[in-house]
């Protein structure tokens, strides 16, 4: 059981301990997006639904899929800045953060970083380390094989959903969707516009050690060292 609970992240090629499968990340993710989205305005049709669902396709399409069942949701709530996606998956995006997109590129940027944190088993690998720290490493083994997902999902809610990743997923999620975009045909280059936008708008925030995300600059610097990466890439889907 513990070999087959560490994996590689594709693009980064990091390690990971997680009881998870991909499979198991479908049906938790399954059953907390129904469970979200029961309480949300959520937008049927026009333009933007469309734009969403069209760089949803192309990302999809490019990622090292494990068999997730990809799903996206548009959310009407001008006043959320954000989107996020759920183990297996499952995404929505708040009408809130199109402005600082500004295009179909920069939806892109935050569409790919979410897709990212999927391949990445980011939300599944915090729900193991909180069910081993509270059940013990063979309880939270025997827990999963009963496949309890919808309990899982209740008592974690706050772990896939409110609570943000730490500095180290986001800068990896930053790298993955960076170069999913790439693959997908999007200009790479427009993550660095995406979150200087994204700088004016949040502002600063607290210092960067106070933080679990990195600063607007740390982000932006780290993209800008990936940039030759993923132009390269880039360039590739150019000529395909």
């Amino acid at each position: 059981m513990l070999a087959s609970s560490c994996a590689t992240t594709p693009i980064t090629g990091t390690r990971t301990f997680n009881l998870f499968s991909p499979a198991d990340d479908v049906e938790l993710g399954r059953e907390a997006y129904g469970q979200i989205l029961a309480g949300e305005r959520v937008v049927t049709s026009g333009k933007e639904l469309q734009m969403v669902q069209r760089v949803m396709k192309r990302l999809v399409a490019v990622a090292d899929d494990a068999g997730y069942e990809w799903e996206v949701t548009l959310i009407d709530n001008d006043q959320t800045v954000n989107a996020f996606a759920l183990p297996g998956g499952k995404m929505a995006v708040y009408t809130g953060i199109l402005p600082v997109c500004q295009s179909e590129a920069g939806l892109a940027v935050v569409m790919g970083h979410e897709i990212g944190h999927v391949v990445a088993q980011d939300g599944t690998e915090r729900v193991t380390r909180s069910m081993i720290a509270e059940f013990g490493l063979e309880a939270a083994t025997q827990y999963l094989d009963l496949g309890e997902y919808k309990s899982i999902a209740e008592s974690s809610y706050g772990l896939l959903v409110e609570m943000p990743f730490g500095r180290a997923d986001e800068s990896e999620a930053d790298h993955i969707g960076l170069i999913y975009m790439a693959r997908a045909g999007y200009d790479p280059r427009e993550a660095v516009a995406f979150w200087s936008r994204m700088a004016q708008v949040t502002g600063n925030g607290p210092p960067e050690f106070l933080s679990t995300h990195p600063s607007h600059e740390t982000r932006i610097e780290r993209l800008q060292a990936l940039m030759p990466e993923a132009m390269e890439v880039y360039q590739a889907s150019a000529g395909r």
